[in-house]
């Protein structure tokens, strides 16, 4: 049994490698909604014009 439970430890885990590190992802979505926010706020007179 003792045997078994090494040989259980010693497995390897599956790791999936990410295409860009971590921190990109923060920025990146740090970057797109900013940029929808300053479309947003371009938009945000055109009620009063009409």
């Amino acid at each position: 049994m003792f045997a078994t439970v090494l040989a259980a430890a010693e497995e390897h885990e599956v790791v999936n490698h990410l295409a860009i590190p971590p921190v990109a992802f923060g920025i990146t979505t740090f970057v797109i909604l900013t940029g929808l926010l300053l479309v947003t706020y371009a938009f945000r007179s055109v009620w009063t014009r009409h």
